[in-house]
């Protein structure tokens, strides 16, 4: 048995999107089952996102800090955004994520891995990219609004971000992922066997 996601899509006898928003919507499919049984489903759909992992020189990870209203807290987290433009290049969006968020630039891109964040209700993929070679932005800094306006910068060496992690200290899916990600992969084949920054996401199909 190959151990590999694969695509798959079962019968659809109904769809409906009750709600509509500026970013997302929900929408409901009654969807056959395997058993010939029909199973209403109500998921979230969602444009899709990108998120870096800057590694600066001194092997800390650029970290960004903000309120999250749906849970209440304040989290850190990597430098992330939605892909607001159906087919955008996702390496075009991560650089513009970095630039926006810390004002840096980076120069070798790496994916670091793909995920569905909560595939049991909603369709999000991110690619979440690792950046290296990190310097300050050129030109002024990107204006700042909602939650970015009390925004907190930090560079956390990445041992104690592995630390927290493991502690329950630090939630955000794309940290976590990422922060062990890069572990895994040091530990594995090394950075450099990454794949590439234009590498083909299915989940998200883009022209180079």
């Amino acid at each position: 048995m190959t151990i590999k996601d694969t695509p798959e899509e079962w019968e659809i006898r109904a769809t409906d999107t009750p709600f509509v928003g500026n970013k997302t919507s929900v929408r409901t499919d009654d969807v056959v089952m395997p058993d010939g049984s029909v199973a209403r489903r109500d998921y979230q759909v969602h444009p899709g996102s990108v998120a870096v992992l800057a590694l600066d020189e001194e092997d800390r990870v650029l970290l960004i800090n903000q309120y999250r209203h749906p849970v209440r807290q304040k989290l850190w987290e990597i430098p992330a955004g939605l892909l607001d433009v159906p087919g955008e290049n996702p390496l075009h969006a991560a650089q513009r994520e970095l630039y926006e968020e810390a004002h840096v630039k980076a120069e070798d891109w790496r994916v670091l891995t793909d995920v569905y964040t909560t595939p049991g209700g909603c369709d999000e993929a991110v690619r979440i990219f690792l950046a290296r070679g990190l310097s300050e932005a050129e030109g002024e800094r990107f204006a700042a609004e909602h939650e970015e306006t009390d925004m907190q910068h930090a560079r956390v060496p990445v041992e104690e971000l592995v630390r927290r992690v493991l502690a329950g200290d630090l939630h955000n899916n794309c940290l976590v992922v990422g922060v062990l990600s890069l572990v895994a992969a040091r530990g594995g084949d090394g950075l450099d066997a990454l794949r590439p920054a234009d590498a083909p996401w299915p989940a998200r199909p883009f022209e180079s």
